[in-house]
């Protein structure tokens, strides 16, 4: 029986974005097609000039690198299609929704602000944590004053919801935790 399984669907992951997701996606896929794979397409041709291609090893790998670029550049493609934009903020700013900037203190003392965003941006920014992750989905649609509690491989971690902020990031504060 082969790897793909048609009783068992693939889970959608939500196609929302921010703004800022989106305009990185789109510079990345503009990288990669309009220097990147031109870069790499002449390095291809050069090593092919020299003779036998079957031990060429700047031959090889180039076509390795042809086919990993055009790999991300149609999965960057799909993507971008079917991407939802959001771009505004919700009507309630006192609660956390999607786009929110929100500073967490675990009970204990240390905090931290994090963005809740979709999950093609969270390789971007340490402090992005996906809307799908048990942090983000404890978070939604609470409040300023609101603790909840977060099952993770280290525990349960209670959590209290300092500020929500929508916008711009907000800056980092001293007793803030590195990540």
């Amino acid at each position: 029986m082969g790897r793909v399984r048609p009783d068992k669907p693939k889970p959608m992951l939500a196609s929302w974005v921010t703004p800022e997701g989106k305009r990185r996606m789109l510079d990345e896929l503009d990288q990669l097609w309009r220097v990147k794979r031109p870069e790499v397409t002449r390095a291809v041709s050069d090593a092919a000039a020299l003779g036998d291609r079957s031990e060429n090893a700047e031959y090889i790998y180039g076509k390795k690198m042809l086919r990993d670029i055009d790999r991300r550049v149609r999965f960057l493609r799909r993507r971008i299609e079917v991407l939802t934009v959001v771009e505004r903020a919700p009507d309630d700013r006192s609660r956390v929704f999607f786009g929110a900037w929100v500073r967490v203190a675990e009970l204990g003392g240390r905090a931290r602000t994090l963005r809740i965003v979709g999950p093609d941006e969270t390789a971007h920014a340490k402090r992005y944590v996906s809307v799908h992750a048990p942090l983000a989905q404890a978070l939604l649609k609470r409040a300023e004053g609101d603790e909840v509690v977060v099952t993770t491989p280290k525990g349960r971690l209670r959590y209290a919801i300092v500020t929500i902020q929508y916008g711009a990031e907000p800056a980092r504060r001293d007793d803030e935790a590195e990540e």
